[in-house]
């Protein structure tokens, strides 16, 4: 059995929404100081929607697969839909990751909640208090 899968090895060879949004409305930043992973995700926000998302991601092939994936999952999806992303969607639409590498699809999930996060502060709009909760566990690790 190969270690990754074709879905893996495809965003890891051919990454969607990689780069920039200089005016983005919101990044988020997580890194893991275990492996040396470290992701962030500009989103530009149109009427609630994520109209753009880009990524930049310093880490492993995986690392890599699991950006790309999570940004094609919220590419123009409403932020509610955007914050219901799990880290298990994610490796499940790669097909799986191996064990040692799901941490990369929790990468992934933290930082396109703390783009949400940042989003949602820098305009002053309200937020349920639990995705700060969460997103302060993103920011010890």
């Amino acid at each position: 059995m190969a270690l990754y899968s074709e879905k893996v090895m495809d965003h890891f060879r051919n990454p969607r929404n990689v780069g920039v949004i200089e005016d983005a409305d919101g990044v988020g930043e997580v890194g893991n100081a275990k492996c040396g992973d470290i992701m962030k995700i500009y989103l530009k926000i149109e009427n609630d929607t994520i109209a753009d998302v880009k990524f930049e991601t310093f880490g492993c092939g995986s690392a890599i697969a699991s950006s790309s994936m999570a940004t094609e999952m919220i590419k123009g999806k409403p932020l509610s839909q955007a914050l219901e992303l799990t880290n298990k969607a994610v490796a499940e639409a790669l097909d799986g990751l191996p064990a040692h590498k799901l941490h990369c699809s929790v990468l992934a999930e933290e930082a396109i909640k703390n783009a949400i996060l940042d989003y949602y502060k820098r305009n002053g709009l309200p937020f349920d208090p639990s995705l700060e909760q969460a997103c302060a566990h993103c920011e010890e690790e």
